[in-house]
């Protein structure tokens, strides 16, 4: 079953299609037979998946972003995962791997230098947990770009914006034409934190959520927190968001139709949009209307300008509760067609840059060299990658961020408010 994304016209329509595919997949565990099963998600690299998993009889299900995450926590509990097991790595599979469910590849790593030497350092770090391999790159690097609409620049006369300051002059201007300044998926939450992220970096560097993580206490008060969420909700005020943002859900790429369709100027997502952009409106970016950027300075930040966040890759790890026949096959799977000259091919068609060593040369010899060789240099530069904080937490500090971030965006509490309530979540 394939997830059509098309223009605004139909967005509606591949809304219903997720829903059908998660339907359509039922709620039981994978089916047995011996051979590996995996569950993925639907959009972005999904059609590259397909073609491998086809190639290698890997039995495969697709989701949407926000139902495989509920169902995948559901299969792990119940010792009824797929032997490919999905992930962003962090702290959820942080939590699968202290649990016993998830199987450890240091031994296959070991024996065959390639399965892990092959990838970007950087990247390959994140699938490491307690200095054990569980998870390898299944997919491109996913730092978070701003994407602008050249157009609409052009139509008031503007640049990108380098600064802070620079962005929250762009936001009347924008308002005024008629356009909205940024586009935000609000509905699905995750979108929101990225501004989060970026900001919290960028004021405050690495350190600030690196002391969240260990656990410090009352590290979500710090500082550079309650600047971040302050100038949120400054931008929130002045109209910086699409006008009903928190009704737009990401998973149906509604959130991305307003970009190239040309109702908002800007978007912060993940570089996964490129490719769903190219599928849905390949002419937006042939005829060079899509242009990119990276995150604005802010005045005094001691964050690198440099730095990123996002999901340096998403992640396959083998089931532990899995048959030997299941594992090896999905071993196989992992050497043989995973990040194979096909599957690289593939990746670098459809927008996404595989996070490989030595792939310039690959990168100058696609349709689309400019993007991707910028996604590449930005990836394997930055001081610093942050995974995203929803992966990077344990599962009950991420929802709950979530759930705050939400109320933060809508106003309904202070930034004060949600540093509180977030420092009540450490050590949970």
């Amino acid at each position: 079953m394939t997830l059509v994304k098309r223009r605004t016209a139909v967005i509606a329509a591949g809304l219903a299609a997720v829903l059908s595919l998660t339907t359509a997949c039922g709620s039981s565990g994978p089916s047995g037979g011996g051979g590996a099963t995996a569950w993925a998600l639907t959009g972005g690299d999904e059609q590259t998946f397909r073609t491998s998993f086809e190639s290698s009889g890997v039995d495969a299900q697709y989701f949407g972003n926000d139902a495989y995450k509920q169902k995948i926590r559901t299969a792990i509990g119940a010792n009824e995962a797929p032997t490919l097991v999905f992930s962003w790595s962090g702290g959820l599979l942080q939590s699968w791997v202290d649990s016993g469910k998830i199987m450890d590849l240091s031994a296959e790593a070991a024996n065959d230098p390639a399965f892990v030497n092959r990838f970007l350092p950087s990247v390959a770090r994140t699938g490491v947990l307690d200095g054990k391999t569980y998870a390898v790159p299944n997919n491109g690097m996913q730092p978070v770009v701003l994407f602008y609409n050249k157009e609409l620049f052009d139509r008031i006369g503007a640049q990108p914006p380098k600064t802070w300051d620079e962005m929250m002059a762009l936001v009347p201007r924008f308002n005024e034409a008629g356009i909205a300044p940024f586009s935000l998926g609000g509905q699905s939450k995750w979108p929101q934190l990225m501004w989060e992220e970026y900001l919290v970096d960028r004021i405050g560097g690495p350190e600030v959520f690196n002391n969240i993580v260990a656990g410090k206490p009352g590290a979500w008060s710090d500082p550079a927190i309650i600047r971040a969420n302050t100038m949120i909700q400054q931008l929130v005020d002045a109209g910086g968001f699409v006008r009903g943002f928190n009704s737009i859900a990401t998973d149906s790429n509604a959130d991305t139709a307003l970009l190239f369709t040309g109702k908002a100027a800007m978007y912060l997502m993940g570089s996964w949009a490129f490719p769903t952009i190219k599928q849905a409106d390949p002419e937006f970016i042939s005829n060079g209307k899509l242009g990119w950027t990276t995150f604005p300075t802010v005045p005094g930040g001691k964050g690198d300008p440099a730095n990123i966040v996002g999901n340096p890759a998403n992640y396959w790890s083998v089931s532990a509760t899995a048959s030997d026949e299941q594992k090896q096959a999905a071993l196989r799977y992992l050497r043989e067609d995973l990040m194979n000259d096909s599957y690289i091919d593939s990746l670098l068609a459809g927008g996404s840059v595989p996070p490989l060593t030595g792939i310039e040369d690959k990168l100058a010899k696609t349709e689309d060299p400019q993007y991707l060789s910028y996604v590449y240099q930005m990836a394997s530069k930055a001081p610093n990658f942050q995974l995203s904080w929803d992966q990077a937490l344990s599962p009950g500090q991420a929802d709950a961020l979530l759930t705050n971030l939400e109320q933060l965006f809508l106003k309904q509490i202070t930034p004060e408010q949600f540093s509180a309530n977030m420092n009540a979540t450490i050590g949970q």
